[in-house]
């Protein structure tokens, strides 16, 4: 019984060693080069081409979003509670830097107001008092230590009007506005809020007779003669784009250039946010559309671009067929970029190599079944 065992181990033995030396066997004869006749090749439609150095040909598409850049945006809000009492614009509106958005009233604005007026006048009264005191210094009337007390009473006066232009500055009122205040001694019912920039009035939050709070947004007016992307690429290629790279958005007249990358990665995605700036007049994206831009595919030593149907699989194994006296060679490349019909690969190939681009069904099949072929 033990031998009958042992012979039969030494028998499944001997097939296994069989089989492992007819798998190597096939293995090493697929990378051999296999014969193909010109006749074979004129029959079977086998066409080659060139290989060629790597180009600007081969892109890669990802999805992007337009942006205004922040800027370029800017946001009127409230400068106090009031209430807005007139509105002097439209929503898509083109408006120019200083031109009134809309009229607004407030308690708040009548204070700083009065502030105003007041500082103004003591300011007015400290300046002639200093003056006065300087005269009478000058005629050796008065000591010195009055005319120093007389400027620094002035410092101070002006310091206090300073302060309240500045109040009015910030809420929105306009240096114009205030200059005639001042000039006039009345103040103003309502105060006109004006646009810091020039731009298209692209959202309107506030309603005519809304009270509102301080700090409540009431209009956005946005510059869009330029415009940014914001581009979604892996993570794991995000240094193929650097600074300055030049990109094209698809289906438009369109360039733009890489300005930074975030340092961040996208937790859900995995993905990297491009910034993109687009050159030149635009005309045909607006803010908030999505795009697809084209970008250029990593530039890499020893790669090349070959049509994409030269690239056939052996399971995970991309390969390519070269010419050679005999007949074919089937060379493992792997594939590093797509775009359109094109491919960049790296592999074993060099300029100039013939590599079949037609007819590959009838290759695959000789290479994979070289005996059948013969």
């Amino acid at each position: 019984m033990k031998k009958t065992n042992f012979r039969f181990s030494l028998g499944v033995l001997a097939i296994a060693l069989a089989y492992g030396m007819s798998a190597a066997a096939h293995a090493e004869e697929r990378k051999a080069m296999f014969a193909v006749g010109e006749s074979q090749i004129k029959a079977l439609g086998i066409q080659t081409a060139p290989v060629q150095k790597q180009a600007e040909s081969i892109k890669i598409g990802f999805p992007a979003q337009v942006l205004i850049p922040p800027r370029a945006e800017q946001v009127l809000s409230s400068p106090v509670a009031g209430v807005v009492v007139q509105m002097l614009v439209q929503l898509n509106q083109a408006v120019r830097a200083g031109e009134p958005l809309l009229r607004f009233a407030s308690p708040e604005f009548g204070q700083l107001q009065l502030q105003l007026l007041q500082a103004n006048a003591r300011a007015t009264l400290a300046r002639q008092a200093a003056t006065r005191e300087q005269s009478l210094f000058d005629e050796g009337i008065i000591a010195k230590r009055r005319v120093q007390e007389a400027q620094a009473a002035l410092m101070d006066a002006e310091a206090t009007l300073n302060q309240a232009r500045s109040g009015l500055r910030l809420s929105g009122v306009a240096e114009a506005t205030i200059a005639r205040i001042i000039a006039t001694g009345q103040p103003q019912d309502s105060i006109a809020l004006t646009a810091t920039q020039s731009g298209i009035v692209t959202e309107i939050s506030a309603k005519l007779g809304q009270r509102v709070e301080a700090a409540t947004e009431l209009a956005h007016i946005a510059k869009i003669d330029t415009l940014w992307l914001d581009i979604q690429v892996p993570a794991s290629e995000s240094e193929n784009w650097p600074r300055g790279t030049k990109i094209t958005v698809q289906g438009h007249d369109l360039s733009a250039r890489i300005l930074s990358t975030s340092p961040l990665i996208s937790a859900t995605s995995q993905t990297v946010a491009l910034r993109a700036e687009i050159q030149g007049k635009n005309k045909s994206v607006r803010p908030g559309e999505f795009v697809t831009v084209e970008m250029p595919a990593a530039t890499m030593p020893d790669s090349w671009d070959v049509p994409l149907v030269a690239v056939v699989h052996e399971g995970d194994q991309a390969i390519v067929f070269v010419r050679t006296p005999e007949g074919f060679e089937a060379r493992p490349v792997k594939v590093v970029a797509r775009a359109g019909q094109r491919t960049r690969v790296q592999g074993s190939v060099k300029a100039g190599d013939q590599i079949a681009v037609a007819g590959l069904v009838a290759l695959k099949g000789a290479w994979l079944n070289p005996k059948e072929s013969e």
